[in-house]
């Protein structure tokens, strides 16, 4: 694996050894940065089952600011500090090793939001449904912030379309969906 584009362009990731892990290629890689920015000008990015944390240190090669990384695995976290120590990026990134769930529970707690979630979790492993509904109930994303998800092809990704819009969504192959979602403004309402 490699990152895609960005100051770090070329460098190769470590992948979490074994077959608990599923890398997102650098075709789809490619096409969903291309979405999301492609390049950005600060801000935070938080990676969910974050695995090697590739997406994560993608998105500060293309110019985010900071990453917190999450996985529950301890093969993941320890890739994750390899990964982040080789690329010379420690400073620009925090690392928990958490239960997702939990992990955005506790940052719910000390009111932090993001600029971009990246969600890509073992497809038959979880619920994205409550995944996205705890990212809403504790406000993680930034008003015009961007989540992605990837899933399997067969798997239905559930969302508040009154607090998030679609801005792209592309099956890849036979097992590989991804989707882009943008929360919606905050708007005032009037007394």
């Amino acid at each position: 694996m490699r990152v895609i584009a960005g100051h770090l362009k070329g460098r190769n990731i470590k992948a979490v050894p074994g077959k608990k892990t599923r890398p997102t290629s650098d075709k789809v890689k490619e096409a969903i940065f291309h979405k999301l920015g492609p390049f950005f000008v600060g801000g935070t990015c938080l990676d969910l089952f974050a695995g090697s944390g590739a997406l994560g240190i993608e998105a500060i090669s293309r110019g985010i600011e900071h990453t917190t990384f999450i996985d529950k695995s301890s093969q993941s976290i320890k890739t994750i500090h390899q990964n982040i120590k080789q690329l010379q990026v420690c400073n620009q990134c925090t690392v928990f090793r958490n239960d997702v769930l939990k992990g955005i529970k506790i940052i719910g707690k000390k009111q932090l939001q993001y600029d971009l979630i990246l969600v890509d979790p073992p497809y038959e492993d979880v619920s994205y449904e409550k995944v996205l509904h705890s990212i809403e109930f504790y406000n993680l994303l930034q008003p015009g912030g961007k989540l992605y998800i990837e899933s399997g092809s067969i798997d239905a990704v559930v969302f508040n379309a009154a607090y998030f819009s679609i801005l792209f969504e592309k099956t890849y192959s036979s097992t590989t969906s991804v989707m882009i979602l943008e929360r919606k403004p905050v708007t005032c309402t009037k007394d």
